[in-house]
């Protein structure tokens, strides 16, 4: 109730001086009043308790009071202070050249200087606070001072600006009437407010126009003085298809006078000049010409060829420019042209003497292969021819009895044979030979057992080095290869004999090592060495090194021999030598996937008695009169029974006319005229059933062995010596 008697309006001191009012007269009627029981005086405690609270709430509203004061006080002066800051942020942004504005995270106008919008008078007085983006967008599109481009609309304007705006950092040039330019610059602040300023640049875009202007004409003297000076001529037209730059060379090679060629001429002003006596080259014609130009090139370079009458021929290349207008040029091609035309004559030319000389190297050719087969049928024939009377010289000298010969005499028949016998292995290497060159040798690979090999080729040879009081040593080897045993026999033991030969103190070395999946074979001697200006010359046939081995000991065909036998079975062949300490010949040789089957051990052929039943009976078949003769002094002294037959028509009709059919048969296989020795063989057999029987030739032809093979009638190879017939003989 006492706060209804004090006016909330009424200052502290009115309040307090109330309360002591109502206190007061509260105090004077309490005097007035008596009661006995003590009321009085109740309520006189109660009068100085309220008295006392009201004095504590004028304390606290003093305080209050105090403290409103000062904060009123405080928030004058910040007041005061904000409005200096507004007022010198103002002052300050007035202050700036640029126009400038500020946006609040919600895109709305919070302040501007004067200069903002500068160039656009009609937006005066409408960027006020509280502006939204988008609105002041909507007015700058639709300013009259805004020069926008012509195929830009205001709306596509205000989307793309929008889109600018999402941008933290936003730097662009706006174009306005009367060739005026503003930059606009727009960032980020770190609240999401948007700063805006717009620097006039107009005089510095003038400027640098200015100076490309001075640039591009620069350049257009360049490239005038260019086009003057090149060898091509060249036109450039404008989108419109008008002659907007060309240079003196066009004129010359179009035949253009020079009042044609002026700015401005359209394209089908100049075809028409020269269209009467204009040609296009293959693939081109006027009406796709034509095409191009009104496509304005969008269909890609073009190329081609035109011949003006008689003029030169001229090469066309037309480009498309970025703006829409096209370039070509034309280029001189009739020298080049006529170079073709005359290389083209002179290929012409060249293939015809091509095709003429291929055609005589191809008779060359066939000439060679034909004087090839010749020469292999000459030396066939030839050893053939060559064996006859050496295997009748051997056989005669072989029928001579030493026994009964004076020293004297039985020396010159020991070099007699021994002549015989290097004879003998010459006409062996030239048939080997012809044999390679021919491309008609035999190989069987397969494989084969290198240790044992080895070991053969050391009994054949030891005798020869110790002769010379050489050391031979072949070393232990138990690989198995893959390769032809009788060629690689023939390419090691030619190796192992020519080390020995040509080495005259010292040792032989053989031995294998396994490199991978290969064996290499090596024969090492201490010899003299090759040379290496020689190394590919002992190779050749007939070719000895240094002439040292005699004629009886070889002529130079022995590592012809390897050579080809080693490109034949694919066993690369190598050589190391060094003057004065030996020569090493090395042949690679692959293993073998599988060992070869062991051979089983040669069985003794039982030795010719000396003097056999005089019913033992020979038929020999023998053309040749002196081998004939040979042949049957032999076999008589032999004790055995000889007829004689110079073919087989003669066997056959002597056959019959004694009624007697002999024991066994030797026939030569070529018998002149008439059947050969293993059509008489066979005819034989049909007639008389199986027969002992022996074949005697100098053909080595691996068709031959195989047919007598098939017949199942053994060969006696030529030169025939006594200890070859006698165990022939044995077996029989």
């Amino acid at each position: 109730m006492i706060e209804t008697l004090i006016d909330p309006a009424d200052g502290p001191e009115r309040r307090a001086e109330k309360l002591l009012t109502i206190a007061t007269a509260l105090m004077r009627r309490m005097e007035r009043v008596t009661d006995d029981s003590g009321a009085a005086y109740a309520q006189f405690q109660r009068a100085a308790l309220l008295e006392e609270q009201v004095r504590d709430r004028t304390r606290d509203l003093e305080r209050a009071l105090s403290l409103l004061n000062a904060s009123n006080a405080r928030l004058a002066e910040a007041k005061a202070e904000a409005e200096t800051a507004r007022q010198n942020l103002a002052n300050a942004i007035e202050t700036i050249q640029e126009g400038f504005a500020l946006f609040d995270r919600e895109d709305r106008l919070v302040m501007c200087n004067s200069r903002f919008g500068m160039h656009m008078l009609d937006l005066r007085g409408k960027l006020m606070p509280g502006l939204p983006f988008a609105d002041y967008v909507e007015r700058v599109s639709r300013s009259a001072f805004l020069a926008l481009p012509e195929s830009e609309t205001p709306e596509a304007w205000v989307v793309r600006r929008m889109q600018r705006h999402q941008d933290r950092h936003v730097i662009f040039n706006v174009r306005m009437i009367r060739d005026h330019w503003v930059q606009v610059s727009e960032h980020r602040t770190a609240d999401g407010g948007t700063v805006i300023l717009q620097t006039d640049v107009t005089d510095i875009i003038r400027a640098e126009r200015h100076e490309r202007g001075k640039l591009l004409d620069d350049q257009a003297r360049v490239i005038r003085a260019t086009l003057d000076h090149i060898n091509q001529g060249v036109a450039i037209f404008d989108r419109e298809g008008r002659l907007i730059g060309w240079n003196q060379r066009l004129s010359d090679l179009l035949a253009l006078p020079a009042g044609r060629l002026r700015m401005g001429a359209s394209f089908d002003q100049l075809l028409n000049r020269i269209r009467a006596a204009l040609a296009f080259g293959a693939g081109m014609t006027e009406a796709r010409l034509m095409d191009w130009v009104a496509a304005g090139g969008r269909q890609g370079a073009l190329s081609f060829s035109v011949r003006q009458g008689g003029g030169p021929i001229l090469d066309v290349f037309a480009q498309a420019m970025p703006d829409g207008g096209f370039v070509m040029s034309f280029t001189d091609v009739t020298a080049e042209r006529e170079a073709l035309e005359a290389l083209s004559r002179a290929k012409e030319t060249l293939e015809a003497r091509v095709t003429e000389r291929t055609l005589e190297l191809q008779d060359a050719l066939a000439h060679a292969e034909r004087a090839n087969a010749s020469r292999s049928r000459f030396v066939a024939a030839a050893s053939h021819d060559l064996l006859q009377p050496l295997s009748a010289a051997k056989l005669f000298l072989s029928a001579i009895e030493p026994a009964g010969l004076a020293d004297p005499a039985r020396v010159a028949l020991e070099k007699a044979q021994n002549a015989l016998i290097s004879v003998e292995g010459i006409l062996d290497a030239l048939l080997d030979i012809s044999k390679l060159e021919s491309g008609k040798a035999a190989v069987s690979v397969g494989p084969v057992r290198l240790g044992r090999l080895l070991a053969q080729l050391h009994e054949e040879f030891a005798p020869m080095a110790a002769a010379k009081g050489l050391r031979l040593r072949v070393l232990p080897c138990g690989a198995v290869v893959e390769s032809d045993p009788a060629y690689l026999r023939r390419i090691l033991q030619n190796l192992i004999g020519n080390a020995i030969r040509y080495t005259d103190a010292g040792r032989v070395l053989v031995g294998a090592r396994r490199q991978g999946a290969q064996v290499v074979v090596e024969v090492r001697d201490t010899g003299p060495g090759i040379p290496a200006e020689a190394q590919d010359d002992i190779f050749k046939e007939f070719h000895r090194l240094n002439a040292r081995a005699s004629a009886s000991e070889g002529m130079g065909l022995g590592l012809a021999i390897v050579q080809r036998a080693c490109v034949l079975l694919d066993h690369p062949l190598g050589l190391t030598s060094h003057l004065g300490r030996g020569t090493t010949f090395r042949v690679c040789l692959p293993l073998a996937g599988h060992p070869a089957a062991e051979t089983p051990p040669a069985v003794a052929q039982p030795a010719l008695p000396d003097t056999a039943p005089e019913s033992r009976i020979v038929f020999l078949v023998e053309n040749d009169a002196d081998l004939r003769r040979a042949l049957g002094l032999i076999l008589e002294r032999w004790g055995l029974g000889v007829l004689e037959a110079a073919s087989g028509e003669e066997a056959f009709a002597l056959i019959e006319e004694i009624g007697i059919l002999p024991d066994l048969f030797l026939v030569d296989q070529q018998l002149g005229q008439g059947m050969d020795g293993l059509a008489f063989l066979t005819a034989l057999r049909a007639r008389h059933g199986a027969l002992p029987a022996r074949l005697i030739t100098a053909d080595r032809a691996p068709e031959l062995a195989g047919a007598a093979r098939a017949a199942g009638i053994g060969l006696i190879q030529k030169p025939i010596d006594a200890a070859s017939l006698r165990k022939a003989l044995a077996a029989l």
